[in-house]
């Protein structure tokens, strides 16, 4: 599995040993806890259960609480499962850190992008607009048709105005630049979902 949950810090740049710059982006991933599993012979699959981010016991509602309470952990902010294979095992209590990656391994990091609020359709999905002249007027970042007339109705998953962004969204094949177990940083290849200091996973690729 390897999995663990984190923060993104920013973006920054390193150099590599050819003397490359290198863009890449910091997620702080404080130890994660299992915090409960999932068993076939129980929930009908395999999972872990991991909590990230220590947080007071009196901002949890009761059913949380007992779950912490049974699982004897600290109550967690945020929790999150994810699956396992059949030859993974993990206790609950354990702690996960990025001492579980390595330089040079492939992830995936999932994350919610930003919110962009509503957004017109050239904006929200690359139209071109029409012409800024030859007759047209008010109409240069329109839509345009939406359909034929003998139609009489609009089809359904038309691209059109509306809300943009905000949304589950995963970046595959990223790759591990450095681990610095002692300030709990990942340092990833390239641009990873979400705002500075939103949640993201990281996963290694399969």
């Amino acid at each position: 599995m390897a999995a663990i949950l984190g923060r993104k810090v920013g973006m920054t740049q390193v150099f590599d040993s050819r003397g490359n710059r290198v863009a890449v982006t910091l997620v702080e991933a404080q130890p994660n806890v299992v915090v409960g599993l999932r068993t076939p012979e129980r929930d009908g699959y395999r999972a872990v259960q991991l909590g990230f981010e220590e947080v007071p016991e009196r901002r949890l509602s009761r059913p949380l609480r007992g779950v912490f309470r049974r699982a004897g952990v600290p109550p967690r902010r945020v929790v999150r499962e994810v699956r396992l294979r059949d030859d993974e095992t993990y206790e609950v209590g354990q702690e996960i850190s990025v001492a579980a990656f390595r330089e040079g391994d492939r992830v995936n990091v999932t994350g919610t992008s930003k919110g962009k609020g509503f957004a017109g359709a050239m904006k929200r999905h690359g139209f071109a607009g029409q012409a800024d002249s030859h007759g047209v007027s008010l109409m240069h970042r329109a839509v345009g048709s939406l359909g034929t007339s003998g139609v009489g109705r609009v089809w359904k998953g038309k691209r059109m105005p509306g809300r943009m962004g905000a949304e589950r969204v995963t970046v595959r094949g990223l790759r591990v630049v450095r681990v610095d177990a002692e300030r709990h940083l990942l340092l990833i290849r390239g641009a990873v979902p979400g705002p500075r200091g939103g949640l993201v996973m990281v996963r290694k690729a399969e």
